[in-house]
Protein backbone atom coordinates (compact mmCIF):
# COMPACT_ATOMS: atom_id res chain seq x y z
CA UNK A 1 0.00 0.00 0.00
CA UNK A 2 1.40 3.40 -1.00
CA UNK A 3 0.88 6.24 1.44
CA UNK A 4 0.73 9.86 0.41
CA UNK A 5 1.57 12.67 2.75
CA UNK A 6 0.58 16.29 2.43
CA UNK A 7 3.37 18.63 3.42
CA UNK A 8 2.26 21.89 4.95
CA UNK A 9 3.19 24.84 2.78
CA UNK A 10 4.01 22.72 -0.25
CA UNK A 11 2.85 23.84 -3.67
CA UNK A 12 0.49 21.59 -5.59
CA UNK A 13 3.32 20.76 -8.01
CA UNK A 14 5.59 19.50 -5.22
CA UNK A 15 3.00 17.42 -3.42
CA UNK A 16 3.24 13.63 -3.83
CA UNK A 17 0.60 12.22 -6.21
CA UNK A 18 -1.22 8.98 -5.47
CA UNK A 19 -1.13 6.38 -8.26
CA UNK A 20 -4.21 6.11 -10.45
CA UNK A 21 -6.66 3.45 -9.40
CA UNK A 22 -7.59 1.21 -12.32
CA UNK A 23 -11.11 -0.04 -11.83
CA UNK A 24 -12.21 -3.40 -13.26
CA UNK A 25 -14.71 -1.60 -15.49
CA UNK A 26 -11.95 0.23 -17.37
CA UNK A 27 -11.28 -2.06 -20.33
CA UNK A 28 -8.32 -2.24 -22.66
CA UNK A 29 -10.47 -3.43 -25.56
CA UNK A 30 -13.99 -2.35 -26.50
CA UNK A 31 -16.45 -4.77 -27.98
CA UNK A 32 -17.59 -4.34 -31.57
CA UNK A 33 -21.25 -3.82 -32.55
CA UNK A 34 -22.40 -4.86 -36.00
CA UNK A 35 -26.00 -4.38 -37.13
CA UNK A 36 -27.67 -7.46 -38.60
CA UNK A 37 -30.52 -5.66 -40.38
CA UNK A 38 -31.71 -2.04 -40.51
CA UNK A 39 -34.68 -2.81 -38.23
CA UNK A 40 -33.69 -5.48 -35.71
CA UNK A 41 -30.68 -7.32 -34.32
CA UNK A 42 -27.01 -6.62 -33.60
CA UNK A 43 -23.99 -8.89 -33.13
CA UNK A 44 -21.47 -8.04 -30.40
CA UNK A 45 -17.94 -9.38 -30.79
CA UNK A 46 -14.64 -9.13 -28.92
CA UNK A 47 -16.45 -9.83 -25.67
CA UNK A 48 -16.59 -12.57 -23.03
CA UNK A 49 -19.94 -12.76 -21.29
CA UNK A 50 -18.36 -14.51 -18.32
CA UNK A 51 -16.15 -11.42 -17.84
CA UNK A 52 -18.95 -9.00 -18.71
CA UNK A 53 -20.98 -10.36 -15.80
CA UNK A 54 -18.34 -8.89 -13.47
CA UNK A 55 -18.43 -5.44 -15.08
CA UNK A 56 -21.45 -3.23 -14.24
CA UNK A 57 -20.55 -0.61 -16.84
CA UNK A 58 -20.37 -3.20 -19.60
CA UNK A 59 -23.70 -4.68 -18.48
CA UNK A 60 -25.25 -1.20 -18.71
CA UNK A 61 -23.91 -0.82 -22.27
CA UNK A 62 -25.26 -4.22 -23.27
CA UNK A 63 -28.65 -3.40 -21.77
CA UNK A 64 -28.88 -0.18 -23.77
CA UNK A 65 -28.05 -2.05 -26.98
CA UNK A 66 -30.54 -4.79 -26.07
CA UNK A 67 -33.37 -2.28 -25.71
CA UNK A 68 -32.38 -0.49 -28.92
CA UNK A 69 -31.84 -3.50 -31.20
CA UNK A 70 -34.23 -5.87 -29.39
CA UNK A 71 -32.11 -8.98 -29.95
CA UNK A 72 -28.35 -9.35 -29.53
CA UNK A 73 -26.04 -12.14 -30.73
CA UNK A 74 -22.73 -13.25 -29.21
CA UNK A 75 -20.47 -15.83 -30.88
CA UNK A 76 -17.84 -18.15 -29.38
CA UNK A 77 -19.09 -18.03 -25.78
CA UNK A 78 -17.50 -21.21 -24.39
CA UNK A 79 -18.94 -20.78 -20.89
CA UNK A 80 -20.43 -23.07 -18.27
CA UNK A 81 -24.15 -23.27 -17.50
CA UNK A 82 -23.57 -21.36 -14.27
CA UNK A 83 -21.65 -18.63 -16.11
CA UNK A 84 -24.54 -18.28 -18.55
CA UNK A 85 -26.98 -18.09 -15.66
CA UNK A 86 -24.81 -15.54 -13.86
CA UNK A 87 -24.58 -13.33 -16.96
CA UNK A 88 -28.35 -13.41 -17.45
CA UNK A 89 -28.91 -12.59 -13.76
CA UNK A 90 -27.20 -9.21 -14.27
CA UNK A 91 -30.29 -8.07 -16.18
CA UNK A 92 -32.87 -9.06 -13.59
CA UNK A 93 -34.27 -11.87 -11.52
CA UNK A 94 -34.41 -15.25 -13.25
CA UNK A 95 -37.26 -17.74 -13.25
CA UNK A 96 -37.58 -21.41 -14.06
CA UNK A 97 -40.05 -22.51 -16.72
CA UNK A 98 -43.48 -23.31 -15.23
CA UNK A 99 -43.71 -26.65 -17.05
CA UNK A 100 -40.39 -27.78 -18.59
CA UNK A 101 -37.30 -29.07 -16.68
CA UNK A 102 -34.27 -27.09 -15.46
CA UNK A 103 -30.57 -27.93 -15.82
CA UNK A 104 -29.11 -29.95 -12.89
CA UNK A 105 -26.12 -27.58 -12.54
CA UNK A 106 -28.02 -24.32 -13.00
CA UNK A 107 -31.55 -24.38 -11.64
CA UNK A 108 -32.77 -21.37 -13.65
CA UNK A 109 -31.70 -22.70 -17.06
CA UNK A 110 -34.37 -24.40 -19.16
CA UNK A 111 -33.09 -27.44 -21.06
CA UNK A 112 -34.32 -27.32 -24.65
CA UNK A 113 -32.99 -30.72 -25.70
CA UNK A 114 -34.24 -32.51 -28.81
CA UNK A 115 -33.47 -35.88 -30.41
CA UNK A 116 -31.02 -36.91 -27.69
CA UNK A 117 -32.60 -40.34 -27.17
CA UNK A 118 -35.27 -41.28 -29.73
CA UNK A 119 -36.55 -44.06 -27.46
CA UNK A 120 -37.16 -41.67 -24.55
CA UNK A 121 -38.59 -38.34 -25.70
CA UNK A 122 -38.38 -35.68 -22.99
CA UNK A 123 -41.19 -33.40 -21.82
CA UNK A 124 -40.15 -30.56 -24.13
CA UNK A 125 -40.37 -32.87 -27.14
CA UNK A 126 -43.70 -34.31 -26.02
CA UNK A 127 -45.65 -31.11 -25.45
CA UNK A 128 -44.00 -28.25 -27.34
CA UNK A 129 -42.94 -26.98 -30.72
CA UNK A 130 -41.11 -23.75 -31.41
CA UNK A 131 -41.68 -23.46 -35.16
CA UNK A 132 -44.38 -20.83 -34.99
CA UNK A 133 -44.24 -17.13 -34.23
CA UNK A 134 -44.57 -16.49 -30.50
CA UNK A 135 -43.36 -14.61 -27.46
CA UNK A 136 -42.44 -16.86 -24.55
CA UNK A 137 -44.96 -17.81 -21.87
CA UNK A 138 -47.43 -14.99 -22.46
CA UNK A 139 -50.03 -17.18 -20.75
CA UNK A 140 -48.64 -15.87 -17.44
CA UNK A 141 -49.89 -12.68 -15.79
CA UNK A 142 -46.26 -11.51 -15.78
CA UNK A 143 -44.67 -12.85 -19.00
CA UNK A 144 -40.87 -13.17 -19.07
CA UNK A 145 -38.99 -9.93 -19.59
CA UNK A 146 -36.39 -11.53 -21.82
CA UNK A 147 -34.24 -14.57 -22.51
CA UNK A 148 -30.60 -15.59 -22.93
CA UNK A 149 -30.31 -18.71 -25.11
CA UNK A 150 -27.10 -20.65 -25.81
CA UNK A 151 -26.43 -23.49 -28.25
CA UNK A 152 -24.45 -26.28 -26.59
CA UNK A 153 -24.70 -28.69 -29.50
CA UNK A 154 -26.57 -28.56 -32.76
CA UNK A 155 -26.91 -29.86 -36.31
CA UNK A 156 -24.32 -29.02 -38.95
CA UNK A 157 -26.95 -27.08 -40.84
CA UNK A 158 -30.54 -26.04 -40.21
CA UNK A 159 -32.26 -25.07 -36.99
CA UNK A 160 -32.02 -21.31 -37.54
CA UNK A 161 -34.05 -18.97 -35.35
CA UNK A 162 -35.85 -15.83 -36.55
CA UNK A 163 -37.01 -12.83 -34.54
CA UNK A 164 -39.58 -10.22 -35.55
CA UNK A 165 -39.78 -6.61 -34.38
CA UNK A 166 -43.26 -6.13 -32.91
CA UNK A 167 -42.66 -2.44 -32.23
CA UNK A 168 -42.31 -1.93 -35.96
CA UNK A 169 -45.25 -4.27 -36.55
CA UNK A 170 -47.43 -1.85 -34.61
CA UNK A 171 -45.88 1.28 -36.13
CA UNK A 172 -46.61 0.06 -39.69
CA UNK A 173 -50.27 -0.85 -39.08
CA UNK A 174 -52.81 1.21 -41.03
CA UNK A 175 -54.26 4.06 -39.00
CA UNK A 176 -57.75 2.54 -39.12
CA UNK A 177 -56.47 -0.70 -37.58
CA UNK A 178 -54.62 1.19 -34.85
CA UNK A 179 -57.85 2.97 -34.00
CA UNK A 180 -59.83 -0.28 -34.00
CA UNK A 181 -57.50 -2.06 -31.56
CA UNK A 182 -56.98 0.91 -29.25
CA UNK A 183 -58.14 -0.16 -25.79
CA UNK A 184 -58.59 -3.83 -26.69
CA UNK A 185 -57.42 -6.70 -24.50
CA UNK A 186 -56.81 -10.34 -25.42
CA UNK A 187 -56.77 -13.65 -23.59
CA UNK A 188 -53.61 -15.76 -23.49
CA UNK A 189 -53.64 -19.44 -22.54
CA UNK A 190 -51.40 -22.51 -22.64
CA UNK A 191 -54.36 -24.80 -23.36
CA UNK A 192 -54.14 -24.71 -27.14
CA UNK A 193 -50.41 -25.53 -27.22
CA UNK A 194 -48.98 -27.27 -24.15
CA UNK A 195 -52.37 -28.44 -22.90
CA UNK A 196 -53.46 -29.93 -26.22
CA UNK A 197 -50.74 -32.58 -26.00
CA UNK A 198 -51.78 -33.82 -22.55
CA UNK A 199 -54.41 -36.34 -21.44
CA UNK A 200 -57.70 -34.73 -20.40
CA UNK A 201 -57.10 -34.96 -16.64
CA UNK A 202 -53.59 -33.52 -16.90
CA UNK A 203 -54.81 -30.78 -19.22
CA UNK A 204 -57.45 -29.73 -16.71
CA UNK A 205 -54.89 -29.80 -13.89
CA UNK A 206 -52.56 -27.60 -15.91
CA UNK A 207 -55.40 -25.17 -16.63
CA UNK A 208 -56.07 -24.88 -12.91
CA UNK A 209 -52.40 -24.23 -12.22
CA UNK A 210 -51.93 -21.76 -15.10
CA UNK A 211 -55.32 -20.17 -15.86
CA UNK A 212 -55.82 -17.92 -18.87
CA UNK A 213 -54.75 -14.29 -18.45
CA UNK A 214 -55.53 -10.99 -20.12
CA UNK A 215 -53.01 -8.60 -21.70
CA UNK A 216 -53.40 -5.38 -23.70
CA UNK A 217 -53.32 -5.89 -27.46
CA UNK A 218 -51.11 -2.81 -27.69
CA UNK A 219 -48.50 -2.97 -24.96
CA UNK A 220 -46.63 0.09 -23.69
CA UNK A 221 -43.07 -1.11 -23.17
CA UNK A 222 -42.08 -0.56 -19.50
CA UNK A 223 -38.60 0.80 -20.29
CA UNK A 224 -38.73 2.40 -23.73
CA UNK A 225 -42.33 3.62 -23.71
CA UNK A 226 -42.79 2.28 -27.25
CA UNK A 227 -46.05 0.71 -28.38
CA UNK A 228 -45.82 -3.02 -29.12
CA UNK A 229 -48.28 -5.28 -30.94
CA UNK A 230 -48.67 -7.97 -28.28
CA UNK A 231 -50.57 -10.95 -29.71
CA UNK A 232 -49.08 -14.24 -30.91
CA UNK A 233 -50.15 -17.48 -32.57
CA UNK A 234 -49.03 -19.75 -29.74
CA UNK A 235 -50.94 -18.40 -26.76
CA UNK A 236 -53.37 -15.62 -27.79
CA UNK A 237 -56.85 -17.10 -28.08
CA UNK A 238 -59.34 -14.23 -28.52
CA UNK A 239 -60.16 -10.60 -27.74
CA UNK A 240 -61.59 -10.04 -24.26
CA UNK A 241 -63.62 -6.88 -24.95
CA UNK A 242 -64.23 -6.76 -28.70
CA UNK A 243 -68.00 -7.17 -28.63
CA UNK A 244 -70.19 -4.12 -28.05
CA UNK A 245 -73.80 -3.22 -28.84
CA UNK A 246 -72.85 -0.22 -31.00
CA UNK A 247 -70.90 -2.24 -33.59
CA UNK A 248 -72.72 -5.58 -33.50
CA UNK A 249 -76.38 -6.16 -34.30
CA UNK A 250 -76.08 -9.97 -34.33
CA UNK A 251 -73.46 -12.61 -33.72
CA UNK A 252 -72.69 -12.63 -37.45
CA UNK A 253 -71.44 -9.06 -37.13
CA UNK A 254 -68.81 -9.44 -34.48
CA UNK A 255 -67.54 -13.03 -34.56
CA UNK A 256 -66.10 -13.04 -38.10
CA UNK A 257 -64.64 -9.57 -37.68
CA UNK A 258 -62.99 -10.51 -34.41
CA UNK A 259 -61.47 -13.67 -35.88
CA UNK A 260 -60.28 -11.95 -39.05
CA UNK A 261 -58.79 -9.05 -37.12
CA UNK A 262 -56.97 -11.34 -34.69
CA UNK A 263 -55.57 -13.45 -37.53
CA UNK A 264 -54.45 -10.28 -39.32
CA UNK A 265 -52.66 -8.96 -36.23
CA UNK A 266 -50.98 -12.28 -35.50
CA UNK A 267 -49.77 -12.51 -39.11
CA UNK A 268 -47.75 -9.29 -38.82
CA UNK A 269 -44.83 -11.14 -37.22
CA UNK A 270 -44.30 -13.02 -40.48
CA UNK A 271 -43.44 -9.89 -42.51
CA UNK A 272 -39.77 -10.29 -43.61
CA UNK A 273 -38.92 -6.59 -43.31
CA UNK A 274 -39.43 -6.82 -39.55
CA UNK A 275 -37.17 -9.86 -39.12
CA UNK A 276 -33.64 -11.04 -38.46
CA UNK A 277 -32.42 -14.64 -38.90
CA UNK A 278 -29.63 -16.31 -36.95
CA UNK A 279 -27.60 -19.28 -38.18
CA UNK A 280 -26.49 -20.99 -34.99
CA UNK A 281 -22.99 -22.23 -34.23
CA UNK A 282 -21.87 -24.02 -31.09
CA UNK A 283 -21.49 -21.53 -28.20
CA UNK A 284 -23.56 -18.85 -29.91
CA UNK A 285 -25.80 -16.90 -27.53
CA UNK A 286 -28.92 -14.94 -28.44
CA UNK A 287 -30.43 -12.45 -25.99
CA UNK A 288 -33.83 -10.97 -26.76
CA UNK A 289 -36.47 -8.70 -25.27
CA UNK A 290 -39.55 -10.91 -24.92
CA UNK A 291 -41.88 -7.90 -24.86
CA UNK A 292 -40.54 -6.31 -28.05
CA UNK A 293 -40.09 -9.32 -30.33
CA UNK A 294 -41.50 -12.67 -31.30
CA UNK A 295 -39.38 -15.58 -32.46
CA UNK A 296 -39.65 -18.67 -34.65
CA UNK A 297 -37.36 -21.71 -34.38
CA UNK A 298 -37.04 -23.34 -37.79
CA UNK A 299 -37.58 -27.12 -37.45
CA UNK A 300 -35.75 -28.28 -40.58
CA UNK A 301 -33.02 -30.43 -39.04
CA UNK A 302 -34.85 -33.75 -38.95
CA UNK A 303 -33.60 -36.18 -36.31
CA UNK A 304 -30.30 -34.40 -35.65
CA UNK A 305 -29.58 -33.83 -31.96
CA UNK A 306 -29.67 -30.36 -30.47
CA UNK A 307 -28.98 -29.03 -26.97
CA UNK A 308 -29.88 -25.49 -25.98
CA UNK A 309 -30.00 -23.78 -22.60
CA UNK A 310 -32.23 -20.78 -21.91
CA UNK A 311 -32.18 -18.36 -19.01
CA UNK A 312 -35.45 -16.50 -18.57
CA UNK A 313 -35.73 -13.02 -17.07
CA UNK A 314 -38.68 -12.55 -14.74
CA UNK A 315 -41.25 -10.04 -15.94
CA UNK A 316 -43.90 -7.91 -14.27
CA UNK A 317 -47.65 -7.71 -14.72
CA UNK A 318 -48.58 -5.89 -17.94
CA UNK A 319 -51.80 -4.41 -16.57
Amino acid sequence: MIKTTAFQGSSPQSMPVAPAIIRPSVRQHSFKVELCTPNIGAELSNISLADAAQDPEMIAEIRALWLKHKVLFFRDQDITPMEQQNFAAQFGELEAHPIAPSHPEADKLLMLYRNIDPTKPNLVEKISRENFWHADVTFKKAPPRGAVLRLEMGPETGGDTMWSNMVMAYEKLPTAIKQRIDGLYAKHSADQTFGAQLPREERHAMAMKTPAVEHPVVLIHPETGEKVLFVNSAFTTHFSNFYNFEDARYGQDFMPEAHHLMNYLISQAAIPEYQVRLKWRTNTIAMWDNLQVQHYAVADYGNASRKMLRATLTGASLI
